[in-house]
C-alpha cells in the first residue's frame, strides 16, 4: 500500500528540500534551470510526470516551450523538451491556468491526479507547473506553489541578463546557447525518425534546415542624425515588434546591438529561407514609421550545419550582408548562392558584426 502524501512530506528531511532548491537555482542558463526544476520536483515526490510550460508572446502562440520530466520503462527519470505546437489536453489545461491565474486540480482521462500551478511574475502568468501522479496531490500543493514562486523570481533575473533592454529580444550574450539548443533539437528529431523504410528516409531528407540571418537597418546613422536618437530607438523598438509578429514561434530573434539583428530560422532549403526573409524585408519597406517615414533593411543569411562554429556561420552571413549593403541595400542575399555564383571574393571584409 502506498504511503499518503502527508506521511511522505512529514518524513522528508528539510535539508533535502533546501538541497533541491539550491540545485536548480545554481544554474546561470534558463534552459538548464527549466530542466532542473522539473527534475527536482520529480525526485522529491513519486509523480508520474512533471511539466513546465512557458507562456508565449502572442495569443496565436500561447506556449513558448515545454519541458517534461517523466519515468521511463525502468522507472528512471528522463527530462526532455517537446514541441510546443501541440493542441488539446494537457496543453489546454496549462494555458487555462495561465490565463485565469488560478491553480487547477482534477483527474486525467487515465485516472491520474493532476495539479497545475501558474507561475506568476508581477501579477501575470509567465508559465505553469503541472504534476501528474497516481495518488492525490492535495498535500504537495503548498510545496509546488513555493517552487513556482522561487522559479518565477529566479528566472526573472536570468531573463534580464539574456534580453536586450530596449526590445526584449535575446541579446548577443545568449546567442551561442540558443544556437546550440536549436541544433540539439534538430538532432533529436533526426534520431526520432528511424532511417529504415523509404517513407522515413524521405522524411529525413526533407527535414527543415537551420539558417542564420543578420539584418541591418539601412542608413540608420542618418535617421539618428536627422530625427534624433529618440526616434531612432522607436524605429528599433517597432522593428523588433514586427519581427516577433512576422516570424514563427520556433524562430529565435536577437538584437546584437545598435541597428543589428540576428535571426535563427528553420526552412526547407535556401530558397525557402530567402522567401521568408524577403517577405519581411518587403513588409518593413512598406511600413511608415512615426516621424521617420519609410526605412529599409538589408539581410544576409547562411545555412548552419551541426559541425559549424558560431563565429564561422556569423562570418558567412555577414559576408552576404556586406554584399547586400554594397549592392544597393534593401535586399536579401544568401551566402551559399553568392558563393556558387562566384560573387564573393576572398577579399570581402567583415561588415558590421564583430566576431570576437
Amino acid at each position: 500500500m502506498k504511503a499518503p502524501w502527508h506521511a511522505l512530506l512529514g518524513t522528508l528531511p528539510e535539508s533535502r528540500l533546501l538541497d533541491s532548491v539550491a540545485e536548480f537555482t545554481h544554474h546561470r542558463d534558463i534552459d538548464a534551470l527549466d530542466h532542473s526544476v522539473v527534475l527536482s520536483l520529480a525526485e522529491l515526490v513519486p509523480v508520474t510526470s512533471v511539466t513546465l510550460c512557458k507562456r508565449g508572446d502572442t495569443p496565436q502562440h500561447p506556449v513558448e516551450s515545454i519541458v517534461v520530466c517523466s519515468r521511463n520503462a525502468e522507472g528512471g527519470l528522463v527530462v526532455e523538451a517537446i514541441e510546443p505546437d501541440r493542441e488539446g489536453d494537457p496543453i489546454d489545461t496549462m494555458v487555462c491556468a495561465m490565463e485565469t491565474l488560478e491553480a487547477i486540480s482534477d483527474i486525467t482521462e487515465n485516472g491520474n491526479s493532476r495539479l497545475v500551478i501558474p507561475i506568476l511574475r508581477e501579477h501575470a502568468a509567465i508559465g505553469a507547473l503541472m504534476l501528474e501522479a497516481p495518488d492525490s496531490l492535495y498535500e504537495v500543493r503548498s510545496m509546488v506553489e513555493g517552487f513556482a514562486r522561487i522559479y518565477g523570481n529566479y528566472s526573472a533575473l536570468l531573463n534580464e541578463s539574456e534580453r536586450d533592454k530596449l526590445t526584449g529580444l535575446y541579446n548577443r550574450r545568449s546567442f551561442e546557447q540558443r544556437l546550440q539548443r536549436l541544433l540539439k533539437l534538430q538532432r533529436q528529431r533526426a534520431r526520432a525518425a528511424s532511417p529504415e523504410g523509404e517513407e522515413q528516409r524521405q522524411s529525413l531528407d526533407h527535414a527543415a534546415q537551420l539558417f542564420l540571418a543578420i539584418l541591418d537597418i539601412d542608413h540608420f546613422k542618418r535617421i539618428n542624425d536627422t530625427y534624433g536618437h529618440v526616434y531612432g530607438d522607436e524605429v528599433i523598438l517597432m522593428l523588433a515588434q514586427q519581427m516577433r509578429a512576422s516570424f514563427r514561434q520556433g524562430d529565435v530573434l536577437f538584437r546584437f546591438g545598435g541597428e543589428e539583428f540576428v535571426m535563427l530560422i528553420e526552412a526547407r532549403d535556401e530558397d525557402a529561407a530567402q522567401s521568408i526573409l524577403d517577405r519581411f524585408r518587403r513588409f518593413v519597406a512598406g511600413h511608415a514609421y512615426p516621424q521617420v517615414g519609410h526605412v529599409t533593411v538589408s539581410i544576409g543569411f547562411a545555412r548552419i550545419t551541426e559541425n559549424d562554429y558560431p563565429e564561422i556561420v556569423l562570418d558567412r552571413a555577414d559576408k552576404a550582408l556586406y554584399f547586400a549593403k554594397q549592392n544597393g541595400r534593401d535586399a536579401v542575399h544568401g551566402y551559399e548562392s553568392l558563393k556558387a555564383r562566384g560573387e564573393l571574393a576572398s577579399s570581402v571584409a567583415l561588415g558590421s558584426i564583430d566576431l570576437f
